[in-house]
């Protein structure tokens, strides 16, 4: 995992000057004077922060969870409220949330941070929620082959706020199950009912 726990991006900074030139070009294309005071250090601060918010490209997300623990628990583990922020494919704009993790594990168990960092993993990257939620409880089921995965993210998206329709607030709700929460009401309304409070 070289490179994610400071959030570098060696795709960006092997591309840094490059990167800083096409921003300075796209500044002065949207008509603004790039030798202006507060534009001068424009292009190395918006690099600095891809190499931030695209991480996620230099990371294996299934490394993440390949550190386990032989655990004889069967029951529900629940980790919620894991704070996100991903940029929307379309537009380039920010969308951030909430992502709720909930398992039955079959033998072996993850440490909970892992889940964290699962998620920022798969968040810092060019991204949609739908394959966000998906690509989380696919990881997890591949890793470590649980009984049931369940998977909830909220989402704000900056490009239905700050542009096109422009509906402030709104919240987007995208959801994945696997395994026993598929076809076991009782397992599937248990995890439920705890995300909810």
């Amino acid at each position: 995992m070289a490179g994610f726990k400071d959030y570098k991006n060696d795709l960006v900074s092997d591309n840094r000057k490059i990167i800083e030139d096409h921003i300075r070009e796209i500044l002065k294309l949207i008509g603004e004077d790039v030798e202006r005071e507060g534009l001068l250090d424009t292009p190395a601060r918006v690099t600095r922060m891809y190499e931030e918010i695209f991480s996620g490209y230099n990371v294996d997300p299934r490394k993440i969870l390949d550190v386990t623990f032989d655990e004889d628990h069967e029951e529900l583990v629940i980790v919620k409220d894991i704070v996100y922020y991903s940029q929307c494919e379309h537009h380039m704009a920010p969308f951030f949330g909430k992502i709720h993790i909930g398992y039955i594990p079959k033998g072996k168990i993850a440490g909970l941070s892992k889940f964290a960092r699962l998620v920022d993993a798969v968040t810092r990257k060019l991204q949609v929620q739908e394959r966000i939620t998906s690509e989380i409880a696919d990881i997890m089921v591949e890793v470590l082959d649980p009984q049931a995965v369940m998977v909830i993210v909220e989402g704000e998206h900056l490009c239905m706020c700050s542009r096109g329709v422009k509906k402030y607030g709104s919240n987007t709700i995208t959801s994945a199950m696997r395994g026993a929460f598929l076809n076991d009401p009782a397992s599937r309304a248990e995890c439920l009912s705890l995300l909810k409070d």
